[in-house]
């Protein structure tokens, strides 16, 4: 994860200081590496294409004795009984099975695989599940704004406390989410993360703007899971 230079904690927490300036609202970062395992995924592929595998040598029988005489027999063919031929066609799926299990483990290729629905659910999901413990009703006034990035899935997810949620209507934050993304697209995370909070801030001060009295309730740093 691009985020272990002190450098680039302290350009969020900044942003996030700034921005907190001029709103009673707080913002929360956070980046995770990954949202979710996706095992069950990888699972849904290696059945799909062991049973796709076997489907195939139901198909086509002779020929896949044929190989196993080549290779074992020198070529000689024998007289396959249905149990023999049941036998290798189920050694023939489980070889797939764990041939694709074993692969889905280098994380590239399972994320390449996973559906683009599926990781927007996901790191959702995780973006829901993270406020609730950071920021949802930890603010006096219910203004708690997460912002989650999610760094394998290339996702963001921009969550709002009830008292934001109810004044703000979700597509606002298109904008602060564009500007974070055009920067993290560039490889600089932090600054994207940076404008993401700079955009959150300014709709914050506009519907909630900072009190006297105010006081720093939740953390200004950018949390790394």
């Amino acid at each position: 994860m691009p985020l272990h230079d002190e450098r680039q904690h302290q350009i969020v927490s900044d942003a996030v200081a700034q921005a907190e300036a001029a709103t009673s609202g707080e913002i929360v970062t956070v980046v995770a590496q990954a949202s979710d395992g996706y095992t069950d995924v990888a699972l849904v592929w290696a059945i799909a294409i062991a049973f796709t595998a076997m489907s195939l040598f139901a198909v086509f029988p002779d020929f896949y004795t044929g190989l196993w005489d080549t290779a074992f027999h020198a070529g000689w063919a024998g007289e396959w009984t249905h149990g023999e031929v049941l036998t290798l066609a189920i050694g023939f799926g489980l070889i797939k099975f764990g041939g694709v299990m074993a692969l889905m483990l280098w994380r590239p290729l399972r994320m390449a695989l996973v559906p683009g629905p599926i990781k927007r659910l996901r790191v959702r999901g995780a973006a829901v599940r993270h406020f609730k413990v950071g920021a949802e009703r930890r603010t006096h006034g219910r203004t708690g704004v997460l912002i989650y990035l999610s760094m394998d899935e290339h996702r963001a997810e921009i969550v709002a406390d009830d008292a934001i949620a109810a004044i703000v209507p979700a597509d606002v934050w298109g904008v602060a989410m564009a500007d974070m993304l055009a920067e993290i697209r560039k490889g600089c995370v932090a600054e994207g993360i940076a404008a993401g909070v700079r955009d959150v801030g300014a709709v914050l001060a506009e519907h909630f703007p900072r009190n006297g009295d105010d006081v720093n309730e939740l953390p200004d740093r950018l949390i790394v899971l």
